[in-house]
C-alpha cells in the first residue's frame, strides 16, 4: 500500500523493524547474541526515535473524542511502554536470553503490523476528512461571493 509522504519515513522505519524483530523471534542460542546486537543498533540508529516522533506527532493528529482513534492511541502508547521495558532488560539489564529475544521479536512485530494495517490507514482516511470537512465551507464562501457579483 502506498503510504502518504508524510508517513513513508515512518514506514521506511518499520521495515527497519521487522527485519531486526524477524531475527529476535528465529533467535536459536547460537544466534541471540547477533539477532540482539541488531536489534541494539536498530533501536539506537532509529526505533527510540521513531517512538518518540509517533507519540509526539502521530498520535496527536487526530480528536482523541473519535473513540476508534482513541482506543488505537492507547494501544500505540501501551505497546510502546512495554517494547521500551523489554529492549531495556534486553539490551541493558543483561536479559539477552533466547526467550526473552523471541518475545521482543514477536511484540515488535504485531506492534508494527498493527500500525501499518490499522493505525496509519485511520490516520491517512481522518485527515483527508478533516481536511475535507474544513474545505467545504470555504468553498460556499467563494461560490457566494461569485454570486453575490452575478
Amino acid at each position: 500500500m502506498k503510504r502518504s509522504a508524510a508517513l513513508a519515513p515512518l514506514s521506511r522505519d518499520h521495515h527497519q523493524a521487522l527485519e531486526a524483530a524477524l531475527r529476535l523471534r528465529r533467535a536459536e542460542d547460537h544466534s541471540v547474541a547477533a539477532a540482539v546486537a541488531r536489534f541494539g543498533e536498530f533501536w539506537t540508529a532509529a526505533g527510540a526515535r521513531h517512538f518518540e516522533i509517533e507519540e509526539e506527532l502521530v498520535l496527536a493528529a487526530l480528536p482523541a473524542d473519535d473513540s476508534a482513534w482513541a482506543e488505537a492511541v492507547a494501544r500505540v502508547r501501551a505497546e510502546h511502554d512495554l517494547i521500551r521495558a523489554q529492549a531495556n532488560a534486553v539490551l541493558v539489564g543483561g536479559q539477552a536470553d533466547r526467550e526473552s529475544a523471541r518475545e521482543l521479536g514477536a511484540l515488535l512485530n504485531a506492534h508494527v503490523r498493527f500500525e501499518e494495517r490499522t493505525l496509519f490507514p485511520m490516520l491517512e482516511q481522518g485527515v483527508g476528512e478533516r481536511r475535507a470537512r474544513c474545505a467545504r465551507p470555504r468553498r460556499r464562501r467563494r461560490r457566494a461571493r461569485v454570486a453575490h457579483y452575478l
